[in-house]
């Protein structure tokens, strides 16, 4: 089956004056439903490609599993919009759940997150490091350039983009890019994340869960992502340009150019 995203589409443009029809994209989206033991978990609305990683990094950012040891099976239905996790041991899976401030309205489980303890990280990078990371992002999203209407996540050292993805939903990059790092045992801890979509106090939870010490963004963070970021030790960069960028918390790890 060929990999999902996006889905073709023709639509009528007004412009100058003048009607015409053309044939473009627009981003796929979709229920995908997370089932872990047999009892189902959550359905997020998601573009529907890359549900493995999708579902097991939902796990780890919400902190029902820590390690890749934790899984026993993980598998995507043949409809592709359900993915069932088997876990080695039976958990009791958590039931208050809290409405994310995401224009979707996303569900979290996570009310622990407050509690873990300051990253520690001897990270430090330039304002120019930073952009040509941020570049290297913009020129991997492929599915915004066929159909624009996404977000991209991506991982990074000081060198170079290490991983990265896209979806409809902000959230659902950095779970995406959560799930991937586990199930391939790659340490995101160290590294720089990019994100296309506004820092919520929903998005750095699940920084602190990867331990990553710096989030950029092309836009703005809230009070209380800004307020967990200064006492988990995290570096929050708002409206990332090549010109300039805005250092909310812990800007020690910025060499001056």
């Amino acid at each position: 089956m060929p990999e999902r995203g996006t889905v073709p589409r023709s639509y009528d443009v007004f412009r100058r004056g003048q009607w015409t029809t053309t044939s473009g994209h627009v981003i796929e989206e979709a229920y995908v439903s997370i089932f872990v033991n047999g009892q189902e978990l959550v359905t997020v609305m998601a573009t529907p490609r890359q549900q493995e990683h999708l579902a097991v990094g939902y796990l780890l950012t919400e902190g029902i599993i820590t390690h890749r040891d934790d899984l026993l099976d993980v598998s995507v239905a043949p409809n592709q919009t359900c993915v069932d996790v088997w876990l080695r041991k039976e958990l009791p899976l958590p039931r208050r759940r809290i409405l994310t401030s995401g224009c979707g309205k996303g569900t979290t489980f996570d009310t622990l997150s407050p509690h873990l303890p300051p990253l520690v990280s001897n990270l430090r990078l330039t304002h120019r490091q930073l952009v040509d990371r941020l570049g290297e992002l913009q020129e991997e999203a492929q599915l915004y350039r066929r159909a624009r209407g996404v977000h991209a996540a991506g991982l990074a050292t000081q060198s170079a983009l290490t991983m990265w993805t896209e979806d409809a939903g902000r959230h659902n990059t950095l779970d995406k890019l959560a799930g991937r790092c586990l199930l391939e045992e790659y340490d995101p801890s160290g590294h720089v994340l990019l994100t296309s979509g506004r820092i919520s106090s929903d998005m750095i939870s699940k920084v602190r869960r990867m331990n990553i010490p710096l989030v950029a963004s092309r836009t703005s963070p809230t009070s209380l992502s800004v307020l967990w970021a200064e006492r988990w030790n995290i570096t929050i960069v708002g409206y990332l340009r090549p010109d300039r960028m805005h250092v909310y918390t812990h800007p020690e790890r910025f060499e001056r150019d």
